[in-house]
């Protein structure tokens, strides 16, 4: 049996879960159906490529040693029914019916003992498009990682692998588990550094909560519900923002959700002032290229205070900016933000007691979690069934009403909005808002009456 410990992060995302905080990463992809195929050929045919990717054989199970930690193990009774399922929307327009089946979808946590993963074939009236919802559990993967083993049931991808010669290496040899003599100092040398780093930060950690923040709108109590909303962007008019101010497209989307909130807040009859704005954790992945098939979660973040009280479009982006520059220039394995290079110093069986007690600490730290996962950049399908928009999906923290998740796919940039349904029922409305934001930027470049010609894609919800 294949048996793979978790990692320290893995095992803090795995004990931080409860009922009402469910830790699972999700995606809404939506495809058009061709003429002569049916959404029972598509089930089928997910199913059978989901059961091929090892990665999602696998289950949690707790070991002796070390002592409170836990492992990944094949499931030797693994059975792909009880994970893909068909499921009818009602009647009405697919997209806005399969982001409210996925808001119901995404309250529930993923059951345990069994490969927690779940993915659902959501199909309408008319049958000539479809949606696939993919819940995976944090633990299990992390964004990079999400996108490589889901992108195991796309068509390109599962023709490389079916096409692809797999050459055995060369067996290694056995060695002894205990370090030689020249080991032994290295080791000690290398505790020793990880150890200055994770004081470093967690002096770091421990300034930043001392810098409180009002954001009341942001701020939720367990309620164990949850609302979608989704909205479309074209990636040239990012790209022409970023083209005429400078910085990166991420600072123009940073940006973007910036005026978003600001507006939502607005009409929330929310209270905006300097010192008082949001924080963001910005979660940068830690792998390098190449290494995504690498098990674990390897993240570290930024944190950016948003510039909600700036009326200013440019000013916004201009202190995005600069935050972001100073974010990279200390780099993401410093400064508070990578706080999750922490989870890596602590044993498992400080995770498996003290995790779901400093989970509520979260929004000490941050408001709300802003993060961009990267999709590969060239056309993808599904049983020959185009792939039309992927809005991903990122876990709530607890204590917190509000995730953003931004993907890039061909020329548009899905942002996936994840609401506490209790806490911001009107999720709708920050979607709505996030186009007027980007016409702010893009009256910057192009002058307001270019904007007003500008059609922008309706922002679904549910």
């Amino acid at each position: 049996m294949t048996t793979d410990l978790l990692s320290s992060l893995d095992l803090a995302f795995w004990h931080l879960e409860s009922a009402e905080h469910p830790m699972h990463l999700g995606a809404l992809a939506l495809f058009d159906l061709p003429e002569g195929s049916g959404p029972e050929e598509i089930t089928t045919l997910l199913s059978a490529r989901a059961a091929a990717i090892p990665r999602l054989r696998m289950k949690v199970r707790g070991v002796l040693l070390p002592v409170g930690g836990s492992a990944w193990v094949t499931d030797k009774d693994f059975d792909v029914r009880r994970h893909v399922r068909p499921l009818q929307a009602p009647l009405g327009d697919l997209a806005t019916e399969s982001v409210a089946l996925a808001g119901e979808l995404m309250e529930r946590p993923l059951k345990r003992g069994i490969p927690p993963w779940e993915m659902y074939v959501i199909t309408g009236p008319r049958q000539r498009s479809f949606a696939v919802l993919v819940k995976l559990h944090h633990a299990l993967a992390d964004g990079m990682r999400a996108v490589a083993i889901g992108a195991g049931i796309f068509d390109q991808v599962a023709e490389a692998r079916r096409t692809t010669t797999v050459r055995r290496r060369n067996p290694v040899p056995p060695r002894s588990w205990l370090p030689g003599p020249g080991q032994v100092a290295g080791l000690a040398r290398d505790r020793f550094e990880e150890l200055g780093r994770a004081l470093g930060i967690g002096a770091s950690v421990m300034r930043a909560t001392l810098d409180v923040r009002d954001a009341p709108a942001l701020t939720a109590g367990p309620s164990g519900t949850r609302r979608l909303a989704t909205a479309t962007l074209g990636l040239p008019d990012v790209r022409r923002i970023r083209r005429a101010t400078g910085g990166t497209s991420n600072d123009v989307l940073l940006a973007v959700v910036a005026g978003a909130l600001r507006h939502w807040m607005l009409e929330r009859g929310e209270r905006l002032s300097t010192g008082s704005d949001p924080r963001a954790l910005i979660p940068v992945s830690r792998r390098r290229p190449g290494s995504a098939a690498r098990t674990g979660n390897r993240l570290s973040g930024y944190l950016l205070d948003l510039p909600l009280s700036e009326p200013s479009a440019a000013c916004r982006l201009d202190r995005v900016r600069l935050g972001m520059d100073r974010n990279k220039a200390a780099g993401p394995a410093r400064g508070p933000g990578a706080v999750a290079l922490l989870a890596d110093q602590l044993p498992p069986l400080a995770h498996r007691f003290g995790t779901p007690l400093v989970g509520n600490a979260a929004r000490m730290l941050f408001d709300l979690l802003v993060t961009s996962v990267p999709l590969p950049g060239s056309s993808l399908s599904l049983g020959g069934s185009p792939l039309r928009a992927l809005y991903p999906m990122a876990p709530l923290a607890r204590g917190q009403s509000l995730a953003v998740a931004l993907s890039t796919y061909g020329d548009k940039v899905h942002v996936g909005l994840v609401a506490d349904g209790k806490a911001v029922p009107d999720a709708d409305s920050i979607a709505e808002a996030v186009h007027v934001s980007l016409a702010e930027l893009l009256a910057l470049r192009l002058g307001p009456r270019d904007v007003g010609s500008i059609a922008f894609p309706y922002a679904h919800i549910g």
